[in-house]
């Protein structure tokens, strides 16, 4: 009974503080009572749109409130945008942040976006056939969609249509239809309306500003946007699209000095001033290019020809929640809108909120430990629990060390390659594998499965040869069944996984529903799948859990070393760290080659070694993808040390894994 009530005691006081934490989270989300949030969905003309709204509190139909639309990026949803609709209704402003197409809970699919045959290499309206920067393109369909994601569906038809009869339908990824919707609610002023986007929702914000330039509502009040703030957002001439008849107010240009994709710095490997006093950014500002300036305002908001591009330090993932940023683009809403507020611009509450869910998400996490130490006292489970194998076989010193160079050359080798390979390129059947990102992560495994499944095979053969059984030493099978993988072990090791991995959904549904927040830290991490995404979970889990079964094998049972039979926190840590390493070593090198010439002032590593084909996504993602596997390294070395086996800590991890891909990401 002691054995149950300790990990039990420690359960409940993981939940409390779950709870808690995620109660003051939502405290903050709704200004201590003073901001309604609900969540909501509506029909599109591509399907169901699902959003948030920000109603600050004395907001009526008799004193109606400014609205500001919210469109978040790739990879993301609607509660990246926390930061701003956070900030934005304190400060009065009625504030919707959508799902966009493909993301979030959305049910239309990215592809409701459109694509043609055809790409550009240089901003848009700079192009010609002549100098190769516009270019007939072809291989998948999810391919032709991420090159068109710069081309807007209000530019001239050589862009927005081909030869094949595509069209580039709607790249406001819903948000003409959100903006309606905000615009016709009786407690928003639609006199008073703006725009903000990040990274993919800066051309959906583009091409909302466009499709409602002039545009007046049922009682002829102009709702024509008042404003745009652009977090890290492409420019493009005026000769790519009618500018007779389609205009901006107002436009505010956050600039991430180290963007990693190339065009949101101009296709240059560095933001400097060479990027600042070009025609493009003169012609944004609406001066002379010796006249162009960072952190100044030009023109007049008076009648809309106010520009600014605000210079921030940092990377395009984290100018969602710079402070400086939010600070700019606050006073800039208030100007353009006419908000009434006291609150200065760097009176800032929300990463509260974020640290918040960030320690709640890590107790979820840490909340599988002690329920598995409860499984483990019934008689079932008890099975899924092995000995170590004996301490006489462990690598050490040298022999350690070259397989683990060998480990991590190979990951880090690959990485840059077979991610973006898998995302645009390789022939997935698309019906089948939705998931853009997940694809990229899919091909990266596949061919990581196919050399562990031969260096595997021949380490098995040779010590069979020998005479050895190798798969209790793997920590693949028990002692008594070391001739093969042990099936009842495996089973029993993924019922475990599911039971810790369902608690964790428990929890997170309780979360999503009593406070509105999932489990995150800016981004999308852990949330409520839909059943369209819940079947991507079970198509990618059976490749991810082969991966991480094989990945486990290798780096924490057959890699062992003495660290790992060393008892107490000093041993596991001294066991931890060489597990991380072996997970880790080889991306934390593409990390470094990235952006150490970028910090330095050259430009983005990938960009410049391998073309920036191979920079963007998947070297912005490492920022995310670096904090997810070094948990999943604690994970997996405690989990091995506790069963003597790979299979409960591999199916956790590659459930973890899978639900951070599939769960809210982007979608065909």
């Amino acid at each position: 009974m002691q054995k149950i009530k300790r990990p039990l005691a420690v359960l409940l006081v993981l939940i409390f503080g779950i709870f808690a934490c995620m109660g003051l989270a939502h405290r903050i989300q709704t200004g201590g009572g003073s901001i309604a949030v609900t969540t909501g969905s509506f029909s599109s003309r591509a399907g169901e749109l699902t959003y948030k709204l920000y109603v600050p509190k004395g907001v009526s139909a008799q004193n109606p409130a400014p609205g500001v639309l919210l469109l978040h990026g790739y990879q993301n949803d609607h509660e990246t945008c926390a930061a701003y609709a956070i900030e934005l209704a304190r400060r009065g402003a009625v504030v919707m942040a959508l799902d966009e197409y493909g993301h979030g809970s959305s049910e239309a699919g990215l592809l409701e976006r459109g694509y043609v045959n055809h790409r550009v290499k240089v901003n848009f309206g700079q192009d010609s056939e002549a100098d190769g920067t516009f270019a007939k393109i072809g291989s998948t369909v999810r391919y032709r969609l991420l090159m068109n994601f710069s081309n807007l569906s209000f530019f001239d038809q050589r862009y927005t249509k081909d030869s094949d009869g595509n069209v580039l339908t709607d790249s406001s990824c819903g948000g003409i239809d959100a903006y309606a919707l905000l615009a016709g609610m009786d407690i928003v002023d639609p006199t008073r309306l703006a725009l903000s986007g990040h990274s993919m929702g800066t051309w959906s914000s583009w091409s909302v500003a466009a499709a409602y330039a002039g545009a007046t509502n049922a009682a002829g009040q102009d709702i024509t946007p008042k404003a745009t703030v652009l977090q890290c957002g492409e420019l493009f001439r005026e000769s790519a699209y009618d500018s007779d008849n389609i205009y901006f107010n107002n436009v505010l240009l956050l600039q991430a000095k180290y963007d990693e994709f190339s065009y949101f710095r101009d296709y240059q490997p560095f933001v400097d001033d060479s990027v600042l006093h070009s025609d493009l950014r003169a012609e944004f500002l609406g001066c002379s290019n010796a006249d162009a300036a960072w952190d100044t305002t030009f023109g007049s908001f008076a009648d809309g020809t106010a520009r600014r591009m605000e210079m921030l330090e940092t990377n395009h993932r984290l100018t969602t929640h710079d402070s400086k940023g939010l600070a700019v683009a606050l006073d800039w809403f208030t100007q353009s809108l006419g908000l009434n507020t006291p609150l200065a611009p760097t009176d800032q509450v929300y990463m509260g909120k974020e640290l918040l869910v960030f320690a709640a998400m890590l107790m979820a996490v840490a909340a599988m430990l002690p329920l598995l130490e409860m499984l483990l006292q019934i008689p079932f489970f008890a099975k899924a629990a092995i000995p170590l194998p004996p301490e006489q076989d462990p690598l050490t010193g040298k022999k350690w060390w070259k397989n683990a160079i060998i480990t991590m050359a190979l990951a880090g080798i690959t990485y840059p390659f077979m991610t973006q390979l898998g995302h645009a390129l390789f022939p997935f059947p698309e019906s089948i594998f939705r998931m853009t990102i997940g694809d990229g992560f899919l091909c990266w495994y596949l061919l990581l499965i196919v050399i562990m499944l031969v260096t595997s095979g021949i380490g098995v053969a040779k010590a069979k040869k020998q005479g050895a059984e190798p798969y209790y030493s793997m920590g693949l099978s028990t002692p008594e069944k070391a001739a093969h993988p042990d099936a009842a072990l495996c089973g029993r090791g993924l019922a475990a996984a599911f039971a810790m991995l369902g608690l964790m959904y428990v929890l997170m549904c309780l979360c999503e529903g009593l406070f509105q927040l999932d489990f995150r830290f800016i981004w999308p991490f852990f949330k409520s799948f839909t059943g369209e995404r819940f079947v991507q979970f079970l198509v990618y889990f059976p490749f991810f859990a082969l991966f991480f079964l094989l990945n486990n094998s290798k780096i924490f049972a057959s890699m062992r070393t003495h660290a790992t039979y060393r008892s107490g926190l000093k041993g596991f840590l001294s066991c931890w760290w060489r597990n991380a390493l072996l997970l880790l070593g080889g991306v934390l090198v593409i990390v470094l080659i990235e952006y150490i010439p970028f910090f330095a002032g050259i430009g983005p590593g990938a960009d410049l070694l391998f073309g920036s084909t191979f920079g963007g996504p998947f070297m912005s993602i490492l920022i995310v993808f670096v904090p997810q596997v070094l948990v999943f390294s604690l994970l997996g070395t405690w989990f091995y040390r506790r069963t003597g086996n790979v299979y409960t800590g591999a199916f956790t991890i590659a459930g973890m894994a899978a639900w951070i891909i599939t769960g809210g990401s982007a979608i065909l």
